[in-house]
Parts: C-alpha cells; structure tokens; sequence
C-alpha cells in the first residue's frame, strides 16, 4: 500500500499493542500520532485533522462510546476504525451504529487491519453515513 495518506490518529490504552499497529500503520501513513486517553483523542482529532482514527474500544473506561460521537461532531469527515477484543455481533453493530467506518478484532489485526485502511482510503466521504451525535 502507497503511503499516500498523510496522518492516522492511533489511540489505545495498552502501550504494547500500541506500538506493534503503530508498526503496521506506518507502512500506509506518513505519520502515526499515539495517544491514550479521550481526551487527547478529541483534543488531538480537531488539531491534527488526521486522515483516520484507529481507537481501541476500551479506550474510555466507562465502556461508552462518547469519543465516537465526540469524533463524529467534530470531524465529520474522519474515518473511524474501532478495534476491540470483543468479536459479538451485538458490539460490532453498536459501535457501527455509534458512526465508526471499520471494526477489527484485535486478534485479526495482522491480517485485517490494512485492509480496512484500504477500504476507507477509497471510500468517498460522502457515501459515507453517520448518525447525528
């Protein structure tokens, strides 16, 4: 994959896991920017205006997916995709529906997380849809 895009926002807790996608997103971004918490994720969103977001969905600690919404409000145009631990049905389509663009499982990282850059690089913006936060 070309490194066409510019910037991806990582955001995960677990330093170790961190580092190993930052690894692998390097070979589709020019910059892989690292954070741990929400707010740096939202702070770091509107000031960066990255290509894409790749968050943990652990992120927030109260399980809520208020960044997402935050994300959605303030960079409308950003691709969002969720990574989780959790492979149920019911997580996946709530997460989706909360307005990420991809869902990977961790343990799949390897294989799918590429992909999902790929697909939402080529993906106009506008065939995109959200729900109103």
């Amino acid at each position: 994959m070309p490194k066409s895009l510019s910037c991806v926002l990582l955001a995960d807790r677990h330093h170790g896991l961190t580092e190993g996608v930052r690894g692998l997103l390097a070979t589709a971004f020019g910059s892989v920017v690292m954070v741990a918490d929400e707010a740096s994720l939202i702070e770091g969103a509107s000031r960066l205006q990255p290509d894409m977001a790749v968050v943990d969905l652990s992120l927030a600690h109260d399980n809520q997916l208020n960044w997402l919404q935050a994300l959605r409000h303030d960079c409308p145009e950003l691709k969002v995709i969720v990574l989780s631990v959790h492979d149920e049905q019911c997580v996946r389509e709530a997460v989706m529906r909360a307005g990420a663009d991809a869902f990977v499982i961790k343990r799949a990282i390897a294989t799918d997380l590429l992909g999902a850059v790929d697909a939402l690089r080529h993906r106009p913006i506008d065939t995109m849809t959200h729900p109103s936060p």
